[in-house]
């Protein structure tokens, strides 16, 4: 399950599949060049996703979780909310279980 510390800005959790880095600095942001990639929205409910290539979100508003498929849900679930930069490695199947409405940027990577 992704780790929640709360002591660092930065704070990064992981499962296998899913890497969320808590709250990371605004020049890091910038460097991604968040704002410019597409947006996604969704209301609560669960959906199955499957990500034929690497993917990057940055959660705007909103909190949700995402269990990696075939895997116990205590070892494989991931937790992430408003601020937080999650990416989700590329072969990854999973299923989003979305608590309160989400809003976000996202990215493929090329490769």
């Amino acid at each position: 399950m992704a780790s929640s510390s709360g002591a660092a800005a930065a704070d990064v959790g992981a499962t296998a599949a899913i890497t969320v880095e808590r709250k990371p600095a605004t020049a890091r942001l910038l460097e991604l060049g968040v704002r410019s990639w597409p947006k996604w929205g969704g209301p609560p409910g669960r959906y199955a996703l499957s990500y034929g290539a690497r993917q990057t979100c940055y959660i705007v508003r909103g909190k949700a979780s995402a269990t990696v498929e075939g895997s116990p849900e205590s070892s494989s679930t991931a937790q992430f909310g408003a601020g937080d930069l999650v990416v989700f490695a590329r072969g990854t199947r999973c299923t989003w279980h979305i608590v309160a409405a989400v809003d976000m940027h996202y990215a493929f990577d090329p490769s």
